[in-house]
């Protein structure tokens, strides 16, 4: 068994650090709105900062909301590259960019450690029921180490390529997700202003080419209005930034992902930032005047 530490301990990380515990790991724990109860009930350790959770853990692993969120946890005052020692891994789990993924991997290194980035999808869902798909970007030797922590978390882990290329797959899995929220939101918009009964579209739909994971999960949220997260808005949002990011500096057009991108803003604009991806529905039931 290892030592573990795990920072961020919001929606997903925390039901991610309580799978550890419970595969029989030692986690040290940091977050910056304090570590649960629950967590030190199941024999969890609180750190009081980054730094003493990476002097006491041999994997020190990020969940966090943004770049700038890792960097400053890795790097700042009192961060986890204060308190690491060669021979050490840092897996940061977070959705960033694969740009800055690259800088913090190589200053990682430059003090002797390893790096992985292995962002997840699968949402809250996925982090209760440690069926994440994890996409990874590691050295093969690295990977083979952290492998099993990482079955412990998610039903998929892949090596993707080397440092970045976890963060490039995670982005483009967003994109897919992203678009495919806006189609199944314009059919059940379209079937409801025809009279038509969305939910047994919905039902229909399932059976044939049109089913997908996000018709299943975010058609019923948006049939029943349940809008609590989730994946907020706000963050994916912020992955639509990174993906065209990404885009312009690689000279790649991607014009429907700038749509959604812009629906996701009139969201936030109307109040929406932290109700779950799926309530993009609302931005296009404002411009058709009509809710499902």
């Amino acid at each position: 068994m290892m030592d573990i530490g795990f920072i961020g301990l919001g929606i997903m990380g925390k039901p991610m650090a309580g799978h550890l515990i419970n595969g029989g790991h030692a986690l040290f724990l940091h977050s910056r709105s304090g570590v649960p109860q629950e967590l030190l009930e199941q024999g969890g350790e609180t750190c009081f900062s980054p730094r003493e959770v990476a002097q006491k853990a041999g994997i020190i692993i990020t969940m966090l909301p943004d770049t700038p969120d890792v960097e400053r946890v890795l790097f700042g005052e009192n961060g986890v590259a204060e308190g690491l020692t060669p021979g050490k891994i840092v897996v940061d789990m977070s959705s960033i960019s694969p740009i800055e993924t690259r800088v913090f991997a190589a200053r990682i290194n430059q003090l002797g450690c390893d790096y992985v980035d292995a962002p997840v999808s699968g949402g809250d869902i996925g982090a209760k029921n440690a069926t994440l798909t994890i996409m990874t970007g590691a050295t093969e030797t690295v990977f083979e180490k952290v492998k099993p922590v990482f079955e412990l978390l998610g039903k998929s882990v892949t090596l993707i390529g080397d440092n970045g290329a976890g963060q490039t797959c995670k982005i483009a899995n967003q994109i897919i997700v992203a678009l495919t929220i806006e189609a199944v939101g314009e059919a059940l918009l379209l079937a409801s202003k025809a009279g038509v009964d969305p939910a047994r579209v919905r039902q229909a739909l399932m059976g044939g080419f049109a089913a997908s994971r996000v018709l299943e999960v975010h058609g019923e949220r948006m049939i029943k209005r349940a809008f609590d997260p989730g994946f907020r808005i706000e963050l994916h949002q912020k992955d639509l930034n990174l993906a065209l990011a990404s885009a312009r500096a690689l000279g790649v057009s991607l014009p429907n992902t700038a749509v959604t991108q812009e629906l996701f803003s009139a969201c936030i604009a109307h109040g929406g930032a932290k109700r779950d991806s799926s309530a993009l529905v609302q931005a296009l039931e404002k411009l058709a005047n009509h809710e499902i």
